[in-house]
Parts: structure tokens; C-alpha cells; sequence
């Protein structure tokens, strides 16, 4: 009988794994759950500006949205931002600059997650439970292997070290923490992949990685690595997020899970029996 803690997708097999890349919001954290509720409405207000708009329902515009911004998830925000503005001026608007938008949607954002954090920093929350629920199992699982983790986010660098050290993730990483650049064609996750293959001389299927987006999966499969796809349900902490599982077996997952609860079967997925 098929364990619901594991689905397997493609059938290949696991590599020697040396090296993992991991993302961060709704793979390891979820300090940021909810974002898609500010970004998709706030986009959607602006792009109903443009003159083009009048003729159509804002639910069609919203379901435009929802589209390239659940396309580019994974990408830094910039790229949804760029998204936006091109969206604007093809209904005939003048976009302002994407950096503009991707300032504003942070602080609309930061308001909400205000609360998680200053509970996070004076202690009235527990780290654990902004974190995908067995995170620090995994974590552990793969130091115990001898793999190297490394973290690649499209959110800002600067915020993912802050919360990636409030939720005390970043003890396994040591250094190895990776996150969007002002200058954003300075940064990627390919751009890690690539690097930690290059650094260290990998074949691809010594790479593993783990992700709750298109983007992430879909880079480690390009680089032959194996891919675990995380479709964490978010708000609720327990079970499958059908939307996200449905978009991470396209980009090419090889696995599927829910979050890392059931960590034995998922050892056992990527080190083999007696693991």
C-alpha cells in the first residue's frame, strides 16, 4: 500500500547525494505564509488601473494574476514585479518602475507577518511552529547522511537571514544561506545550483533538492539532480496542498510529500533500507 506521506512520481532512482539545496518560504518556513493572499489582490488592484481593464471582470483579472504569479514563484519577487508591469502596459497603462512594486508589496506584507516575528524575537512563539512541520528532523536526517545543505530563497537575502536564525535553522547551514540581491540579475537559485556543482565537482545525481516551487524543481532536474517536492499545506500545517502537488509533479518532481513528519519512509525514499 502506497505510504500518504510519500508519493513517488517519475520512478528514478536516488543518487550518493553529497550536496542538497533547499528553498526556504513553505519548504523550511512558514514566518511568510499567506504572501500569495497580499501579492495576488494588491496586483490586481493595479492592474485594474489600466485602461485595457474596463473591459474586463475583476475576477478575470485576478485569475491573470494568480497565473504568472503562481508561474514565477520560486523566482526572486522582482520577476513578478517585472511581470506586473509588462501586464500593465499591455492594457494600455504606464507601470511605475518594478522595483516600486516589489517595495510596496514588502511593506504590505511586513505588516503582516509583523506579529510572527516580534513573537519570534521576545520568545512568545515557538520557533517550531512557523516551520514546516519535522523541518529540523530533516535538517538533521541529512547531516546525518553527510550532506551538505545549502539554502537558495527569492526572497531578499537580508530577510531570510533574519528568519532563517529566529527559527534556528541556520545553524545547519553555516554561511551556506543565499537570498535575492537589489541587483537581482546577480542572483538566482540556478545560479547556486550551478555554483555548488562547479565548487564541488558534483555529477548531478549527487545533488538533492526540496522545494514547494516550480522554479526550484524544476532547476534541479535540469542539473540531474533528484527532486523532492514539498506540497506543504501552509495554513493548516498538515496535509497535501493539491494546487501546489499538482504544479510540482509538472516541473518535474520525482518525489511529492506533505512536509517531513513521516521522516523514516522519506529516509528510506532517498538513502535506501536500513538508512
Amino acid at each position: 500500500m502506497a505510504n500518504p506521506a510519500l508519493e513517488t512520481v517519475t520512478g528514478r532512482r536516488p543518487g550518493a547525494f553529497r550536496y542538497a539545496v533547499l528553498d526556504f518560504d513553505g519548504t523550511l518556513s512558514l514566518v511568510r505564509e499567506g504572501w500569495q493572499q497580499i501579492m495576488v489582490p494588491y496586483f490586481t488592484d493595479e492592474l485594474c488601473k489600466a485602461p485595457g481593464a474596463a473591459g474586463l471582470s475583476k475576477e478575470d483579472i485576478a485569475l491573470r494574476v494568480r497565473e504568472f504569479v503562481t508561474l514565477l514563484t520560486g523566482k526572486q519577487t522582482i520577476y513578478q514585479c517585472i511581470r506586473l508591469a509588462e501586464e500593465i502596459t499591455a492594457l494600455g497603462g504606464t507601470p511605475l518602475e518594478p522595483q516600486a512594486y516589489k517595495d510596496e508589496y514588502h511593506r504590505r506584507l511586513l505588516q503582516r507577518i509583523d506579529g510572527r516575528l516580534r513573537g519570534l524575537e521576545d520568545g512568545s512563539i515557538d520557533p517550531e511552529t512557523l516551520t514546516v512541520p519535522g523541518t529540523y528532523n530533516l535538517l538533521e536526517m541529512l547531516r546525518r547522511h553527510g550532506v551538505t545543505p545549502y539554502l537558495a530563497s527569492g526572497t531578499d537575502e537580508v530577510y531570510v537571514l533574519k528568519e532563517a536564525h529566529l527559527l534556528g535553522v541556520d545553524r545547519w547551514f553555516e554561511g551556506r544561506i543565499y537570498g535575492a540581491q537589489r541587483e537581482y540579475k546577480t542572483f538566482s537559485k540556478k545560479m547556486v545550483i550551478e555554483r555548488i556543482i562547479r565548487e564541488n565537482r558534483l555529477e548531478g545525481a549527487e545533488l538533492v533538492g526540496f522545494g514547494d516551487g516550480y522554479v526550484e524543481i524544476e532547476n534541479v532536474r535540469e542539473a540531474g539532480g533528484f527532486a523532492v517536492g514539498v506540497a506543504s499545506n501552509e495554513a493548516a500545517r498538515c496535509g497535501i496542498d493539491d494546487w501546489k502537488r499538482e504544479r510540482l509533479i509538472r516541473a518535474g518532481a520525482d518525489l511529492i510529500i506533505p512536509d517531513y513528519r513521516e521522516i523514516a519512509p522519506l529516509e528510506e525514499a532517498l538513502f535506501g533500507k536500513g538508512a
